[in-house]
């Protein structure tokens, strides 16, 4: 699953990462911490820190231990969470690891592994744009409102200030 971007629920007032099927007419809505949606957006926009992040870290300590993620999966929702694993592979041998989905997405971009999602996880959370329910000028005009946010957010406008969240202008 692609990611299509990182951006802000306001109602929630917090971070979100949309993933898109293949096809790109189902979105997987996930929240994510403050933190991870700085380290998503960094690698997105091609941005580095000064000094190893600690998605840059361990993906460094992987490398350097000869491992490789493979692959993640988001592999299900369960009480209003979602889980997902990173494949490693070092050796020959595939190693399965527990992870939230904002870090092991933030991983995947890293190594460039594919990230996928389990085939209930879509059918239980995936939002579907099509049918006749969808007017395909609203839909392209609030894709195109979303695509130009995702432009312009920089990972400080995730940052936590004082105990207090920012809050990005979004579309």
């Amino acid at each position: 699953m692609p990611i299509y971007g990182v951006s802000f629920a306001f109602v929630a007032k917090q971070p979100i990462v949309l993933l898109t099927t293949t096809d790109g007419n189902k979105f997987l809505p996930i929240w994510i911490g403050h933190p991870e949606a700085a380290a998503i957006l960094m690698k997105l926009q091609s941005q580095a820190a000064p000094r190893p992040m600690t998605h840059d870290l361990l993906s460094d300590m992987l490398e350097q231990l000869g491992a490789q993620i493979i692959r993640i999966t988001v592999t299900e929702l369960r009480e209003n969470t979602f889980y997902a694993q990173i494949t490693v592979q070092q050796d020959g041998t595939e190693i399965e690891v527990d992870s939230r989905p904002s870090d092991a997405i933030a991983l995947a971009i890293r190594a460039e592994a594919p990230i996928f999602a389990a085939d209930r996880v879509i059918e239980e959370s995936a939002i579907e744009f099509e049918g006749e329910d969808v007017d395909p000028d609203e839909l392209e005009a609030e894709v195109a409102k979303f695509k130009h946010f995702l432009e312009e957010v920089t990972p400080e406008d995730f940052a936590v200030e004082n105990g207090e969240e920012e809050e990005p202008e979004s579309p």
